[in-house]
């Protein structure tokens, strides 16, 4: 297969959704139905003792959510896929938006009994900055849902985008039937006993009209879904890959993930429409995909991801060009040429080396805290990828070790989980203490957590009241060096030593700015 082959055959996608909402188990239904696993996990069932794939974590395995987006490659009809399974609680949010620069496209998962929620509108905004394709999955029919017409409308208002059903649910809850394909002109009845497994017992009907079609869903249901299919036919323009792919229009697909309902006929679609590896901004110039030399940044760092070795990972995204295994490549941040002897592939937590990859390929590179989010690799060429920010945080604790013979190993674990992005370390200019900071609660209980059971240290956390830390530059030594002194107690350093601004309330940042004139105030890192 040459070049542009493997890579015209490459889907790079992500899965968002509001918590709760069927993300994770949508994820590992498309494995199954890809052939990448047999048996799905069950994400909160007490009856069954496996795990999602993708929830591969302690903590998560524990809660029943996703705290760490995780990467999956599966093949299915000639494509190759590149998955990647997201957090949907708002606390983790700033993983997921890291994720969505990593991915050509986007599956948007809602629960049909909710509607659009407000992690999912916050989602879209990310999706629409980039003009990311998205199509949307409407989860949960086999429970009591909202009308599949409501449920468009709200898709289309909440969500600012022109909505385009290509399968329709038939009833909801216990008069659920199944789907109406309307990309393939097909009706498919599910009856699968075993819930967890693929079933073969699909019957397709191509004629609403035919014998076995009314013996199937009976006069009425038939009736009324040839009633909806007329309207659905009336509204919704035919589709349009040129909209899809500017992220102004998105597929509608119904069903029931947990029950397999809908997902095959979500993924056979997917391979058709959805885009190959795309060009990418940087600071100098866009990267094209069928360039020849190699391109790629960091957009994830795992820690521990297997804890018996504790090795560390760095999620690579390639660009353009491709990584060859044992080949040196540019680490532009530190201008030093890099091999790596074991690139690995993904299952979640599960490795393979790899020894090519291909534009819209995730690569996983043993870190020995050497990168960081953010950085570049090339074959020569210096330039950094925008867009991969971290956020200001505004949740804030004094970290405390708990435990003194462990302060070692209580130091190698904030260094490390800081570097995944998941928080924030500053410390103090003035006294040395350090602080961690966070765009959400539930961050502080994962840290914690991680802390003591991958790095055998306990920590403890105090109060501390701040509204914002932001970053600020200068090009004024007068007004800088002023403003250090005067706000001193407030002034610390990140993990990379620079200065952060720690302001108490929104009066003394805005009055700090207004005072300070010259001095900059950056409210992400990326500056």
């Amino acid at each position: 297969m040459t070049h542009r082959q493997e890579i015209e055959r490459r889907r790079t996608l992500a899965v968002i959704a509001h918590p709760d909402a069927g993300k994770t188990t949508l994820t590992e239904k498309l494995l199954l139905f890809g052939g990448a696993i047999h048996i799905a996990g069950a994400v909160k069932s007490n009856k069954i003792r496996k795990s999602t794939t993708s929830d591969f974590m302690e903590i998560e395995r524990q809660r029943g959510i996703s705290v760490s987006t995780s990467v999956m490659t599966f093949e299915y009809k000639d494509r190759k896929i590149n998955i990647l399974d997201t957090p949907g609680h708002e606390d983790f949010a700033e993983d997921t938006y890291r994720t969505l620069t990593a991915v050509d496209s986007v599956i948007i998962v809602i629960d049909g009994a909710k509607g659009v929620e407000t992690q999912t509108r916050r989602l879209m905004d990310v999706c629409r900055m980039r003009n990311t394709p998205v199509i949307v999955f409407v989860n949960k029919f086999d429970r009591d849902a909202k009308d599949a017409f409501d449920l468009l409308d709200e898709i289309e208002m909440e969500l600012q985008i022109k909505a385009l059903p290509l399968t329709w649910a038939i009833g909801s809850g216990s008069m659920f039937k199944g789907v109406y394909s309307r990309y393939d002109n097909k009706l498919l009845l599910f009856s699968a006993a075993d819930k967890q497994r693929l079933s073969d017992e699909v019957l397709e009907i191509s004629d609403l009209q035919s014998s076995e079609a009314q013996a199937a869903l009976g006069a009425e249901v038939t009736d009324r879904l040839t009633d909806d299919l007329e309207m659905l036919a009336a509204v919704y323009p035919e589709f349009d890959r040129q909209e899809y792919e500017a992220g102004k229009l998105a597929p509608v697909f119904f069903g029931s993930a947990v029950n397999n309902f809908g997902v095959k006929e979500l993924l056979d679609c997917f391979v058709q429409i959805a885009p190959q590896p795309q060009k990418l901004t940087t600071d100098l110039r866009e990267t094209d995909p069928f360039e020849t030399k190699l391109t790629g940044f960091i957009f994830k760092i795992h820690a521990n991801l297997d804890p018996n070795h504790r090795d560390r990972i760095a999620f690579l995204k390639i660009c353009s060009g491709t990584f060859e295994r044992n080949k040196a490549y540019l680490h532009v941040p530190s201008g030093k040429a890099l091999k790596f002897s074991s690139p690995n592939a993904f299952l979640a937590d599960k490795k393979t080396i790899v020894e090519r990859s291909f534009p819209g390929d995730i690569v996983g590179l043993h870190d020995t805290g050497n990168f960081k989010i953010g950085d570049t690799f090339t074959e020569g060429e210096v330039l950094n990828f925008k867009g991969i920010p971290s956020f200001a945080p505004e949740l804030f604790r004094y970290i405390e070790n708990a435990d003194p013979l462990k302060s070692k190993q209580l130091a190698k674990g904030i260094d490390q989980l800081m570097d995944e992005g998941v928080a924030q370390l500053f410390t103090k200019k003035m006294n040395g203490r350090k602080i961690i900071g966070c765009v959400g609660m539930l961050q502080f209980d994962v840290i914690q957590y991680r802390l003591e059971h991958e790095y055998g240290a306990k920590c403890r956390y105090e109060p501390l009241h701040l509204h914002k830390a932001c970053w600020f530059t200068c090009d004024d030594k007068a007004q800088l060096d002023d403003f250090m002194m005067r706000k001193d107690n407030n002034i610390a350093l990140d993990k990379y030593g620079r200065n952060v601004f720690l302001a108490d309330s929104p009066y003394i940042l805005q009055t700090a700015m207004e005072k300070f004139d010259k001095i900059t105030f950056h409210f992400t890192s990326e500056f």
